[in-house]
């Protein structure tokens, strides 16, 4: 699904997307995502996500892990039956290639810093 990324990019099904963005359980890819405060990650902009009912949500929070996840976030996600796993680009793209083909997960994606 994730074919390529880099500082800014990320090439999904062979389109190129030059702005932060989320994947649907089904798929979907939603770009031009924002975040209510900048580089804090809320339950509130994940809500699109939460909607789908997955059983994880990655978050990639940057190339060089700028975003940071609120504190209660992954509490309230587990309280929803959903884990949550938040890491710098890199290491977020491999988790969810490696969950995607055996588990019903999301994504959401800060493509620059």
């Amino acid at each position: 699904m994730i074919d390529s990324f880099g500082f800014g990019w990320m090439v999904i099904k062979g389109r190129k997307y030059a702005s932060d963005l989320l994947i649907h359980a089904e798929g979907r890819v939603e770009d031009g995502w924002r975040r209510a405060c900048g580089h804090e990650l809320t339950v509130d902009d994940l809500s699109s996500l939460i909607q789908d009912l997955p059983e994880v949500i990655v978050a990639g929070t940057g190339m060089n892990g700028r975003v940071v996840p609120r504190e209660d976030l992954e509490e309230h996600l587990a309280r929803r039956g959903i884990a949550f796993h938040a890491h710098p680009n890199p290491g977020a793209v491999s988790l969810y290639l490696e969950l995607l083909p055996s588990t019903r997960v999301c994504a959401c994606f800060h493509l620059t810093c």
